[in-house]
């Protein structure tokens, strides 16, 4: 009977972690899912940034499927064989990884279209969108196999044998070392300053075009107020990716740096939430602030939705083409 007042606390609090994770990966998958679906009917979307979008929406739904379940199996602390722990620490790493590429991506691919426009249709063509993606990917697998390379706890555990089992937790099997120097330092610290500085370079450029009023004709005056508005929209992604995932890498290097200090378990949660609760904010900053994406999605809701028939066959005939491929108009 003694333990009975531990027991129950302790199964409360992760029926609370289950739900509330639960929560989160559903809104992911759904706003993801709209995000790749729209984007697939409506042909005015088809551009580079949108390529790189429905890249990004792919790793947030990842996420809602599989990185918040075995985030939750980890929290649980299940026993398991080392490395099919390890394995899947590294899936989180992995799926996680490629949205920061992808953000990064579309920063990039953002800046090239301010700062070379009359050249950015010859130099970011539809196949080197392809083989960015391609290689956001690649980089997000190498960098998150990393820990099974060797770059791993396993030395903790003494000699384990083939038949071991462990309590399974992230923190576990992955090393400290490899979380706040590699992955921290290199791929999330590195990433953010270069998507700030692309963005600042965005707004000065831009900035600097608008001031030139009497150099400019209406169309390019135009044209970079479009993408200015864009640009603080993006910005503002970049600002909920900081908000998001810092907190509990700062938890990361508390624990590191001062091994004596005392982080509690609430924080660690709060981080793990506000980390996989960036992939359900992305669709509502990216896609819903967006005019071609808003229209095709009150079509889409109308037909699946309300039973409602579409006024037009094809969302390129009811929603205005864009006047240049590479502009997307909010």
């Amino acid at each position: 009977m003694s333990s009975s007042p531990g027991i129950e606390p302790r199964a409360h609090v992760d029926l609370v972690y289950i739900s509330i994770e639960s929560a989160i990966a559903l809104a992911s998958v759904v706003g993801n899912v709209l995000v790749v679906l729209v984007v697939c009917v409506n042909r005015t979307l088809r551009n580079s940034t949108f390529s790189f979008i429905v890249s990004l929406a792919v790793a947030d739904i990842a996420v809602g499927l599989l990185v918040i379940p075995l985030a939750i199996v980890l929290t649980l602390g299940l026993p398991t064989h080392f490395y099919t722990c390890l394995f899947f620490s590294c899936l989180v790493l992995v799926i996680t990884q490629s949205s920061i590429l992808s953000l990064l991506a579309i920063a990039i691919d953002r800046y090239l279209r301010v700062k070379i426009p009359t050249r950015y249709a010859v130099i970011v063509t539809q196949g080197r969108v392809y083989v960015a993606v391609c290689l956001c990917w690649i980089l997000s697998f190498l960098s998150g196999l990393v820990p099974m390379m060797g770059w791993n706890n396993l030395d903790v555990h003494g000699n384990l044998s083939s038949s071991s089992e462990i309590v399974c937790t992230f923190t576990g099997v992955i090393s400290m070392n490899y979380m706040v120097y590699f992955n921290f330092f290199g791929w999330v610290v590195v990433p953010l300053t270069v998507m700030i500085a692309l963005y600042l370079e965005i707004f000065r450029v831009i900035q600097l075009r608008l001031n030139r009023r009497a150099e400019a004709t209406c169309d390019g005056d135009r044209y970079y107020r479009k993408e200015l508005k864009l640009a603080k929209s993006l910005a503002l992604v970049v600002f909920l990716f900081a908000v998001c995932w810092l907190p509990i890498h700062i938890v990361n290097c508390i624990s590191f740096f001062c091994p004596k200090c005392w982080t509690p378990q609430f924080a660690t949660n709060v981080g793990i939430f506000m980390s996989h609760v960036n992939s359900a904010l992305n669709p509502m900053v990216y896609a819903f602030r967006i005019k071609h994406f808003r229209l095709t999605l009150i079509q889409i809701t109308q037909r699946c939705m309300l039973c409602k028939p579409s006024a037009a066959a094809s969302c390129s005939t009811s929603t205005p083409a864009l006047q240049d491929k590479g502009t997307v108009s909010l």
